[in-house]
């Protein structure tokens, strides 16, 4: 099965590189040919995911892959006045596939999926000790309470790029366990309305999507999912 792939460069200095056509299978690494050459292996992980939580799976077979480079994207910084500078608004991949409405289906199964990586998310959490909860270890910008409202914070922020947060960052809970269920709500609701919607909106020099919104929610958390577990580790 062909494998479509969008490669953004430059993300905190590391690589991404998204399978464009399975909403939250995505890997990285320290430069664009690790981050592809890790991605077959993180499509069979992908599918062991869906196939835990849905009966019968809906993904096509991916035994035979064939992994196609279908855009290319290099992130960069710009100023306040949008001009491209070292140091300011970091902006991520537009890929053309992110003009591509999203279609019903699409919608139910990214809400499947984000109900999955939100319980990953807080059985992770739940093994965590007073300690790991709220004390930053050495190198790490949060403890795992400073993780979870970021999770939250980031998910606010997806829906405020097509005007459907609804609330102001500073109107959100501290407690992230009120947090993340608040800002879910709203994207609950919000999806569903988006189906068949070529929804556009460019904020802060950086464009923004239906389908742009659910592929980096559901990277996002998935993503920190893992972070969550080396913290709670130690």
């Amino acid at each position: 099965m062909r494998i479509r792939v969008g490669l953004e460069n430059g993300v905190d200095g590391r690589s991404i590189a998204w399978a464009l056509d399975f909403p939250g299978c995505f890997a990285d690494g320290a430069g664009g040919p690790e981050a592809l050459v890790a991605l077959p292996r993180a499509l069979v992980d992908y599918e062991a995911w869906v196939e835990r939580h849905a009966r019968p799976s809906w993904l096509p077979d991916l035994c035979e892959i064939d992994i196609r480079l279908a855009e290319t994207w290099q992130v960069y910084t710009i100023a306040d006045d949008l001009t491209e500078a070292s140091d300011g608004y970091e902006v991520n991949a537009w890929f053309r596939d992110d003009w591509r409405p999203l279609s019903a289906e699409e919608i139910d199964r990214g809400l499947q999926m984000l109900c999955w990586s939100r319980a990953d998310l807080l059985a992770a959490a739940a093994g965590a000790s007073p300690t790991a909860m709220d004390e930053k270890q050495p190198g790490e910008r949060w403890a795992v309470r400073g993780v979870l409202n970021h999770v939250a914070g980031a998910e606010w922020w997806y829906l405020d790029r097509l005007d459907l947060a609804g609330l102001t960052l500073e109107q959100l809970p501290r407690d992230p366990f009120e947090r993340l269920p608040l800002v879910r709500a709203r994207l609950e609701r919000a999806l569903p309305g988006l189906a068949g919607v070529q929804r556009v909106l460019g904020k802060e020099g950086e464009f923004w999507s239906p389908r742009k919104l659910l592929r980096r929610a559901l990277w996002h958390e998935r993503d920190h999912v893992g972070h969550v577990l080396k913290l709670v580790a130690g």
